[in-house]
């Protein structure tokens, strides 16, 4: 007797229209950003946004003394420039604060109020700096008398400022520039020897 053949059949399953449209759904979602890569990465190329930033120009020592008591009395000049080489946009700086200071102490406060940079353009701050007299630590008195007789006295210059500036169509682009350097001066005659204080990238 022959054997008999078992055979199995299966009932095919329509696809759900859910799936259809969730599957349609992203692939647009997909398509969309690739095309909002390709336009953000045209227009960056277009626009080639710089990023804005502040930098000490020059500086001056106009008068430091120190009496036997370590009572410092202190005048500087510090010339910032803030700077925007954006051709396309302006540049709002904001919360511009710096604090100088001395052997760990802090000596003036540097502000600015908000202000605008145009395009392709740049804003220098003079700061004038007297400071009240400064009662020092010994530790401290010693340190400024000994920059005296090196003839090299140096400030730490701390701070940063809030910058915003538009990019285009691409949107607002919010930064912190910060400042975090030393100024060295010839206290003899007041000059300034040269270095590099700015928060732009190296």
């Amino acid at each position: 007797m022959a054997p008999k053949s078992k055979f199995s059949t299966s009932r095919e399953r329509a696809t759900n229209p859910l799936v259809w449209c969730g599957a349609i759904i992203c692939t647009i979602l997909t398509i969309a950003v690739i095309i909002g890569g390709i336009v953000t990465f045209i227009g960056y190329l277009v626009i080639h946004p710089r990023v804005p930033y502040v930098s000490v120009m020059d500086a001056h020592l106009d008068h430091i003394q120190i009496d036997y008591e370590g009572i410092l009395e202190i005048q500087v000049t510090i010339l910032i420039r803030a700077q925007n080489g954006n051709e396309k946009a302006h540049a709002s700086f904001s919360d511009s604060s710096y604090s100088l200071s001395l052997t760990r102490e802090v000596v003036a406060q540097l502000v600015a109020p908000p202000f605008e940079v145009g395009k392709n353009s740049s804003v220098d701050f003079n700061y004038v700096v007297p400071s009240s007299p400064i009662p020092l630590r010994p530790d401290q008195a010693e340190g400024v008398d000994a920059g005296l007789k090196k003839d090299l006295i140096i400030f730490d210059l701390k701070g940063s400022s809030r910058v915003r500036w538009r990019i285009g169509s691409l949107g607002s682009v919010r930064y912190l520039c910060r400042l975090d350097c030393q100024l060295r001066f010839h206290p003899l005659n007041g000059t300034y020897i040269p270095s590099r204080c700015s928060s732009k990238a190296k």
